[in-house]
């Protein structure tokens, strides 16, 4: 489900877009569809989540479209957390403490014209971090979540149709939340159906996953039977809305249920 793009005239004002997605022959189809779009313009592309964050605090785009497997360094979600809080790097303050300087200088002129260097000073000290709209093709929970708890404004399935992307990007440099319906449907579950807590038996299997240490290994650690581990596992799994045993871990990391 997709807000409605707002008062953005894309005549006037286009929407300044940054890729990011660690497959060449992915970002080049995306910025063929983009450039399709009216009021959108692709203004830089990223390979891995590190020069996607550096782009966005260089460039500022209005929206980054995001994919959340990355290859190698950090993830997306990662990526979308550090994006998010770009206004609150030491460059963003000292910009602002530098238009405030600014201010009481001009309160003191009598004439209430601002020189070139004060409108270019606050233009670059009032800009919001960039909105970042996942596109993706993974819908497990666990992904959904953390993306949105890492500050995500929107999360989009690839298999999306061309108009409901650019109507999703538009809508999210508006700052309007936009969900593909698969999506909405799973946090509407989650909302109404919320999952259990961990027991403590779960958690202690959890922390000995975390370990590394195969159902085996786990199984005599704690003196139970591989088959009660096995168990547990698949409830831990249903539990985190993973469904693999580094995904568990990672959601345990993310929502601090390991020590």
């Amino acid at each position: 489900m997709t807000s409605p793009a707002g008062d953005r005239d894309p005549a006037h004002t286009p929407v300044r877009v940054l890729l990011c997605d660690d497959h060449a022959v992915v970002r080049a189809g995306l910025l063929a569809l983009l450039s399709s779009a009216p009021g959108i313009e692709v203004i830089g592309e990223a390979g891995d989540g590190e020069e996607a964050v550096a782009l966005a605090a260089a460039l500022r785009p209005d929206v980054v479209l995001m994919d959340l497997q990355l290859g190698s360094g950090i993830d997306g979600i990662e990526a979308t957390r550090r994006i998010a809080g770009l206004p609150e790097h030491e460059a963003e303050r000292e910009a602002a403490r530098e238009v405030e300087c600014d201010d009481g200088r001009d309160d003191e002129r009598d004439d209430g014209r601002d020189d070139g260097r004060d409108v270019a000073g606050r233009a670059a000290a009032g800009r919001a971090a960039p909105h970042v709209l996942v596109l993706t093709t993974y819908d497990t929970d666990a992904d959904i979540n953390r993306a949105i708890e890492a500050g995500a404004t929107g999360y989009l399935l690839r298999a999306e149709r061309p108009e409901e992307l650019f109507s999703a990007i538009r809508a999210a440099a508006a700052g309007r939340s936009t969900l593909s319906a698969p999506v909405a449907h799973r946090v509407l579950a989650q909302m109404r159906s919320p999952r259990p807590g961990l027991t403590d038996r779960e958690l202690d299997i959890l922390g000995q996953l975390a370990r590394g240490l195969s159902n085996r290994e786990i199984a005599r650690a704690l003196f139970i039977s591989e088959a009660t581990v096995k168990t547990h596992l698949g409830r831990i799994y249903d539990k985190l809305g993973v469904d693999t045993r580094a995904g568990a871990v990672s959601v345990a990391k993310e929502q601090r249920l390991l020590p």
